[in-house]
């Protein structure tokens, strides 16, 4: 059976979110599919339900109790590569989307434009597709567009001087990219935790950027990093 004809019944699904009326609904509305589903409320619980079974899809929301999505989507990613990953949240804006796909979402809908079908949407996630909501996907080509724009037709000024990046201010840019906490960076890296935010500081400034995801982009784009 190809993952095309792939039964519900025959996909596990983790389900994360916090808020009550929102899980049941998205709950009860793929028990009545026939997949089998598991639900989590916090981080924690979701790191828990991991450990004991790698499921075939992850439905997860950004903001939880205790922690961040992302750092729940990259786990997945780097611990179980087959497992489809949809976002599911509220949170539209560019650093969350760019941040969620980069370390390993393949969707990402929004509450306020969730399908009527989640069942469907699912069967679509595994088989191969990336369901978007309409407001990113148009970010997206935006954003792709005005890349293309800039290749082919770079505005006057000054040529980014990107080798200014020293390799430390590298290896943290890829931190970054990959949705590490400061602390994890610091770590990684052999760092004091206060001397994160002044490299990234600098990183920015160099890269004439205001934000993460702007940063990820920027280095990708510039071949400083690859995700």
């Amino acid at each position: 059976m190809t993952e095309q004809d792939e039964a519900p019944a025959g996909i596990t699904i983790l389900l994360v979110e916090d808020d009550a009326p929102t899980c049941w609904r998205l709950q009860d509305a793929l028990i009545k599919a026939e997949y089998e589903v598991r639900t989590a409320g916090t981080l924690g619980e979701a790191r828990q339900a991991l450990n004991s079974r790698a499921p075939r899809v992850l439905l997860t929301d950004l903001r939880l109790p205790d922690g961040h999505g992302i750092e729940l989507i990259r786990e997945t990613r780097q611990r179980f590569p087959d497992t489809e990953i949809m976002v599911i949240s509220a949170l539209g804006d560019e650093e969350s989307v760019i941040s969620a796909i980069t370390v390993g979402a393949t969707g990402y809908l929004l509450k306020d434009a969730f399908p009527t079908d989640i069942a469907t949407t699912v069967r679509e996630l595994v088989a191969g597709h990336s369901p978007i909501s309409a407001s990113i996907a148009r970010f997206i080509v935006r954003r792709t567009q005005g890349t293309a724009q800039t290749t082919a037709e770079p505005p006057p000024g000054p040529v980014l001087n990107t080798a200014r990046l020293t390799p430390r201010e590298i290896d943290i840019l890829w931190g970054i990219a990959k949705g590490f906490s400061y602390a994890e960076i610091a770590s990684h890296l052999g760092l004091s935790r206060q001397t994160v935010p002044g490299h990234i500081k600098n990183i920015y400034r160099k890269l004439e950027v205001h934000t993460r995801s702007e940063a990820v982009f920027e280095a990708v784009q510039q071949g400083l990093i690859k995700l």
